[in-house]
């Protein structure tokens, strides 16, 4: 009997950018905060600094200069287990203010729910 294939799934639209500061709100790091270091839109998940810390066991290649051993790094986590932190509030919710420009062009900015401060970084 063959096996029937699975179809990728629809890419999730994630609000969250790398150099964004998130905190863990569900999983076995539940608490830990980190930056993005990566969003991969496609799988819905993202890597956040020092979470999800797995093991990895990688063997020596002088060609390459890879000393080898057990090394640790971070594992993705789904962008659902996350919240963006507001340097004011904590972790928020995220909302979208839309700023008309001249010329008819609109911008949109990620704005903190509670305080409405924006959470663009500088």
């Amino acid at each position: 009997m063959a096996l029937a294939k699975k179809k990728p799934a629809a890419p999730v639209r994630i609000q969250l950018k790398k150099n964004d500061t998130v905190k863990v709100i569900a999983g076995r790091d539940k608490g830990k905060t980190g930056r993005v270091l990566s969003v991969d839109p496609l799988s819905g998940r993202i890597l956040v600094e020092h979470v999800a810390m797995i093991k990895r066991h990688t063997r020596p290649n002088p060609a390459k200069q890879i000393k080898g051993g057990i090394a640790e790094r971070e594992s993705p986590i789904s962008v659902s287990n996350v919240m963006i932190v507001c340097p004011q509030c904590g972790p928020v919710r995220i909302a979208h203010h839309v700023e008309h420009a001249t010329g008819g062009k609109t911008r949109r900015t990620r704005v903190c729910r509670k305080c409405g401060q924006s959470l663009e970084r500088k």
